[in-house]
């Protein structure tokens, strides 16, 4: 249920019961997909980086739902911030609960995975034929298991900055693990936060390109 209004046309929003997670939905004029990010440990819905990413792909036509997969107290249990059954698990109910409302209920849902979020969102995707798509911001995609990432059917774009070594072989061994249509892209110059000048625009671009390529022309109900 939709509880506060806040700038720019978003809603701070709780979504379901025991736990209810807090989120921030946005839905642009003619919406053809809703992106719902799952945000990396020590972050929130509130990541500047996340929340910047969200609103360039809504001036492209996406809606967008920024999310916390764990409430404030569970957050205090460090084991959960790297439970990531527990965070998939979670976000399975976000786009259950994306496929109800009557704002998002007729868009295709997408993934934008930022570090273990990343992993969340590929196992929430495998075996899972709603997801049309998924992006990997800096991710973690090996945290999601092979099991999972050979299940998972969405087309999944892996973004790796430059300099961030070592997530670059990870990620280049859970590209070799996943069968469906894949890209890694390396973003040169950028470090594992995506910080310097220029890179988290990269980000965007490729993105969105990956996110209309893959979504089918849908249009809401007025």
């Amino acid at each position: 249920m939709i509880v506060e209004a806040v700038p720019e046309e978003l809603h701070e929003l709780h979504i379901g019961r025991r736990p209810a997670l807090a989120g921030i939905l946005g839905v642009p004029a003619r919406a053809n997909g809703v992106v719902i990010f799952a945000h990396g440990s020590g972050s929130s819905r509130k990541s500047p980086r996340n929340s910047y990413v969200a609103g360039r792909l809504r001036e492209a036509g996406l809606a967008t739902l920024l999310l916390d997969l764990l409430t404030l107290e569970e957050e205090l249990d460090r084991s959960n911030v790297f439970d990531i059954a527990l965070l998939a698990g979670r976000l399975r109910m976000a786009t259950d609960w994306a496929a109800s409302d009557p704002l998002t209920r007729l868009l295709r849902p997408c993934y934008f995975g930022a570090s273990t979020g990343a992993g969340a969102a590929l196992l929430a995707a495998a075996g899972d034929p709603r997801i049309a798509a998924i992006v990997s911001r800096g991710g973690r995609p090996d945290l999601a298991g092979a099991a999972a990432l050979a299940q998972v059917t969405a087309p999944t774009l892996l973004l790796v900055g430059g300099f961030d070594n070592v997530v670059i072989e990870l990620n280049e061994a859970a590209r070799e693990a996943m069968n469906c249509d894949r890209q890694l892209m390396i973003v040169p110059g950028a470090t594992h936060l995506f910080e310097e000048p220029g890179t988290l625009d990269q980000v965007v671009e490729h993105a969105r390109a990956w996110f209309l390529e893959h979504l089918p022309a849908l249009e809401r109900v007025p």
